[in-house]
């Protein structure tokens, strides 16, 4: 098979790269990140050892929105993640960004702090995250003003990067009732087949959550 991801199915870029692939249903290899040996493997064709990463014929594709493109360029399936036309592609590509740095950043932040042995500055971590997100959960309810996805009427790269980012924030910082578009939205992409098998998948590692996993989702 010449697809090969090294990837966890807990990890929320991971998550991104996985709905892609299976929106489209490319066939590939799972390197299972827990699995003996490939952490060695990736660190050796990836010396950051940051995943997920992407092996095509030899070629290593390293970080998720550009592993989403290359499927797109070389592997390109019935659901096309980027738009052929290049503003509508603008759009999605700022959509995406906006998940990955505005979203998915500020809620890692209080989970890393979690994570340290001394955890003392957790209660300032989740504070500023809270403010973080809630800046960006009003910008998003305005921006999801009659759209069905978060770029348009079609799922794109950008919904890629919204499902995990939104699913994991609203456990660290929920998304509040004034907010009923982010909610719907996040709500449908939980009902989406490839996201809602990227968190079957993920669900026997929600112990690895350091803040508590809520029994909702």
């Amino acid at each position: 098979m010449s697809l090969i991801l090294f990837s966890h199915p807990f990890s929320s870029y991971c998550q991104k790269v996985l709905v892609a692939l299976w929106e489209n249903h490319i066939p590939f290899d799972y390197r299972h990140l827990e699995a003996a040996g490939a952490a060695d493997d990736l660190a050796a064709l990836w010396p950051l050892g940051r995943f997920p990463a992407l092996v095509d014929a030899g070629r290593t594709v390293v970080e998720s929105s550009v592993i989403i493109e290359h499927l797109g360029l070389h592997h390109p399936g019935p659901v096309r993640l980027i738009p052929d036309d290049p503003r509508a592609a603008l759009e999605v590509r700022f959509m995406d960004r906006f998940f990955d740095q505005y979203v998915m950043t500020p809620m890692q932040r209080p989970v890393a702090e979690a994570l340290r042995s001394h955890a003392d500055r957790l209660d300032e971590a989740r504070a500023e995250a809270a403010r973080a997100l809630d800046t960006a959960y009003a910008w998003l309810e305005e921006r999801l003003s009659g759209r069905e996805f978060a770029a348009g009427d079609g799922f794109s790269l950008a919904d890629c990067a919204a499902a995990p980012s939104l699913f994991y924030a609203d456990w660290v910082h929920a998304i509040a009732p004034r907010f009923p578009r982010l909610r719907a939205y996040r709500s449908r992409l939980l009902e989406r087949p490839s996201f809602a098998r990227a968190v079957e998948e993920g669900r026997p590692y929600r112990a690895y959550f350091p803040l508590g996993a809520p029994d909702r989702d």
